[in-house]
């Protein structure tokens, strides 16, 4: 395999590069989707010299979707990369999310298989828009790394991406769901975010990010305290943003559903405790007996 030039007068992909080398040790798989962003990480990462593998995942969504999967893998052996392209079934319900657990699933798979993290190409905007979709749903969530998955790209923008791509020649692909105003996401990136940076009177998306970064660090320290525990006195002496990551904890470890109203009442059966009923939590309810919070399942199997 042909070992590609890389430019030294090429400042946006001069970033990308600047932003792989901390995890130059890691051995990952990287998710390719043949776009600006993904595109440049594998570019970054062959340019430094990191042991990654690229995977495109063809989920199938769209028409002619195993031909840009495959052009996309075709994209990364030309820059010395070896890929593959991994076909997925996507659920029925919501796209985004069904699409987003079938890719993860097919990346965790194929990394196991060779002690390999999954890395993918978020960037800043990424994280913005996240910041922003996660505050409309009542809670701040922001995208950070974790022991799973390395976003080398958080720091750095679309805008760089892009450039990127094209001061090495490469030809991108724009996804046109990434256009489609259906998607509240999409909303986000081409209304709100313009609208936002229209008022500020400046680029929101690095104070945006930055919001997420420290809100991260913020969540990631409160984890540290947080226990998924069902003891009510337990619960209640803990500080509120310690025990709101205590019932967060507790409904993940059991696959409840998660949204900050749930978070409420669940709160309100610890220190608000008037005798009301279970909360409706997905799959399961979450009721309070006695001192002990308990889970259970709608298929009467009891959780406490």
């Amino acid at each position: 395999m042909t070992t590609p030039f890389w430019p030294d007068s090429s400042p946006h992909f001069l970033r990308c590069r600047h932003a792989v080398r901390g995890f130059a040790d890691e051995r990952a798989v990287v998710g390719l989707s043949g776009g600006a962003d993904s595109l440049a990480l594998v570019a970054a990462a062959a340019a430094e010299g990191i042991d990654i593998v690229a995977v495109c995942i063809d989920h199938g969504l769209q028409p002619h979707s195993a031909t840009i999967a495959q052009q996309a893998a075709e994209q990364a052996r030309k820059l010395g990369v070896p890929a593959e392209v991994i076909p997925v079934q996507v659920a029925a319900g919501n796209v985004e999310a069904q699409a987003r657990h079938a890719r993860y699933k097919a990346l965790f798979s194929r990394a196991d298989k060779e002690g390999r993290r999954v890395w993918v190409a978020h960037t800043a905007n990424d994280q913005a828009e996240t910041v922003l979709l996660s505050a409309l749903r009542g809670h701040i969530s922001p995208m950070r790394v974790n022991d799973q998955v390395t976003r080398p790209f958080l720091h750095i923008t679309r805008t760089d991406t892009e450039q990127a791509c094209r001061e090495l020649g490469l030809d991108y692909w724009d996804d046109p769901m990434n256009a489609d105003p259906a998607f509240r996401r999409v909303r986000i990136r081409t209304e709100l975010i313009p609208l936002l940076a229209d008022i500020a009177g400046y680029d929101v998306i690095p104070v945006l990010a930055q919001a997420g970064h420290t809100n991260a660090e913020e969540q990631q320290a409160l984890d540290c305290y947080a226990e998924a525990s069902v003891d009510v006195d337990t619960l209640a002496a803990m500080p509120k943003a310690v025990r709101t990551r205590s019932i967060h904890a507790l409904l993940r470890e059991n696959k409840a559903k998660v949204n900050a109203q749930i978070l409420g009442q669940v709160e309100q059966l610890i220190t608000n405790w008037r005798g009301q009923g279970a909360v409706d939590a997905g799959a399961w309810r979450v009721r309070r007996i006695g001192k002990v919070i308990v889970l259970e399942s709608k298929n009467v199997e009891t959780k406490g």
